[in-house]
């Protein structure tokens, strides 16, 4: 099965190496890595350039933001199953990707596969600051959702039921996940591994404000979907997941 990983980048010569070569360094031998630039004014594409990689399509062109990127890229998609690795993400596993086309060739009824992963300093990636855990589906209206950077879905499922929603400016990817796996109710398999390393530091992350405007736009993700969610409540069932991510293994 041919696997597209798409990364979203702006200005990410800092990160953008490791990224790369992590992408680089998987044994699954069928993978087209495709970068969407927002024209970059940093050394970005020369980053790209100089160093071995699976890049087979670049873009650099200014967009709406991160999710008009990962929707270019989607369409962009030749594989048959995709996956969104952030430009300061990467894949800690090299059978990483090879293990998730397992999974879908065991059972060609699934639409989606997602994992565990580490978030890391943002210097040293190597120290694993906390552990996200995603564990069995359960409701989204209780505080839970798989890791989006560790969710593999089939191209067909963007084709049925459509791509990021560029109303939402920090939680279009909640908002996907939510379509996807609670209105739509696409089939999935959770593999108990740990397969990114993202780092901390996110834009959804930086600030207070920015948690709360999240906070709001997951719920208005609920009632774009007409799906059920107590909006006083709910923040607080996104917190408490997070409590135990900081459990030690």
């Amino acid at each position: 099965m041919k696997f597209s990983l798409i990364t979203a980048t702006y200005n990410s010569a800092a990160t953008l190496a490791t990224c790369i070569a992590s992408v680089q360094d998987q044994t699954h031998p069928d993978i087209e890595h495709i970068i969407i630039d927002g024209a970059s004014k940093d050394n970005t594409l020369e980053v790209i350039r100089s160093m071995p990689n699976r890049v087979s399509k670049i873009v650099s062109e200014p967009d709406k933001g991160i999710y008009d990127a990962m929707n270019k890229g989607i369409g962009l998609a030749s594989g048959e199953l995709v996956g969104i690795l952030n430009s300061d993400d990467l894949l800690c596993d090299p059978e990483a990707l090879a293990k998730v086309v397992r999974v879908f060739e065991a059972d060609p009824s699934l639409d989606a596969v997602y994992a565990d992963l580490y978030y890391v300093d943002q210097q040293d990636t190597n120290k694993i600051v906390r552990r996200w855990t995603s564990g069995e589906k359960k409701p989204f209206s209780k505080g839970w959702h798989p890791a989006h950077p560790t969710l593999y879905l089939k191209k067909s499922v963007y084709n049925a039921y459509g791509l990021f929603n560029l109303d939402l400016k920090l939680a279009a990817d909640f908002e996907i996940m939510l379509r996807f796996l609670e209105k739509h109710r696409i089939k999935t398999h959770y593999l108990p591994e740990r397969f990114v390393k993202m780092r901390l530091g996110g834009a959804t992350n930086k600030s207070l404000g920015n948690i709360y405007k999240q906070n709001i736009e997951c719920i208005k993700a609920f009632r774009v979907n007409n799906l059920p969610v107590n909006p006083v409540l709910y923040p607080f069932y996104r917190i408490v997941p997070k409590l135990f991510q900081y459990k030690d293994e």
